[in-house]
């Protein structure tokens, strides 16, 4: 039962690792396969359970047979010691008496003894007939734990053969999903050197939008623009937020952004 177990849970580790999202018939299979490992255990614990009560009504027949005699010898040691007693008191009265209390003693003594045996004989007919429904009880359940068992094995053997096909599908899916991996990543460096190139347009735009400014600003200053040229000239130097801008707020962002580049060059 063990080895079953341990089968199952190395079986669904398999499957839960390797099958796609959505495979949950091969998980179903899998329990199904522990659910009756489970129960195999516990109809063979019952069966052991059984054939320990089975053992134990035996040994209890053995008891009560060993007591069965040991009782009879006890209820002859003392019948034959009351006869004895009883034919010393008869003799000192008379022969007679002692004759008629000899017959009356022998009478009782034999009722005791046929009673004795009576109970001795019912003790042990009704532990034999204890025993025998134990052994019987017991090979029914050995049975029944051996069909399960059977069951289990067969349910585990699926769950392994589903486990199987999951896992070489998983192959396949990661196959798939590894050439799509290199495509994408060579799309993604294409995707990297386009904006690199777009970067260094970008720096250039903005040097020259930079010179621009210093040539207009000492030709009459950025306050000659209007809010639309301003605009489109924050643009150009890469000025967030120009949109909302005020043209005063335009022209102070674009001299200082023409001081940075200054600074930079």
């Amino acid at each position: 039962m063990a080895s079953a177990r341990d089968q199952g849970r190395k079986i669904e580790a398999a499957v839960i690792d390797a099958a796609p999202l959505g495979g949950d018939s091969v998980e179903i299979k899998l329990r199904r396969a522990q659910d009756a490992a489970e129960r195999a255990r516990e109809a063979e614990e019952r069966a052991r359970e059984a054939a320990q009560d089975s053992k134990s009504q035996a040994e209890k027949v053995k008891e009560v047979s060993e007591w069965g005699h040991a009782r009879l010898r006890e209820v002859e040691g003392e019948t034959e010691t009351q006869i004895k007693q009883r034919i010393a008191q008869a003799k000192r009265t008379a022969e007679e008496f002692v004759r008629v209390e000899r017959q009356a003693a022998e009478a009782e003594a034999e009722e005791q003894r046929r009673e004795a045996q009576e109970e001795v004989e019912n003790e042990i007919a009704d532990a034999h007939d204890d025993a025998e429904e134990a052994r019987h009880a017991a090979e029914e359940l050995v049975a029944d734990a051996s069909e399960k068992l059977v069951e289990a094995r067969r349910i585990a053997d699926e769950a392994a053969r589903a486990a199987r096909a999951a896992a070489e599908e998983a192959e396949q899916r990661a196959l798939e999903i590894a050439g799509q991996a290199e495509r994408q990543t060579a799309a993604a460096e294409d995707r990297v050197k386009t904006t690199e190139q777009l970067r260094d347009h970008l720096v250039t735009t903005a040097r020259e939008t930079a010179r621009d400014l210093n040539r207009e600003t000492a030709n009459g200053g950025l306050s000659s623009y209007s809010k639309a040229e301003l605009v489109d000239l924050a643009a150009a130097a890469g000025i967030s937020g120009r949109s909302h801008m005020t043209k005063q707020e335009l022209v102070t962002a674009l001299r200082s952004t023409s001081r940075k580049h200054e600074a930079r060059s």
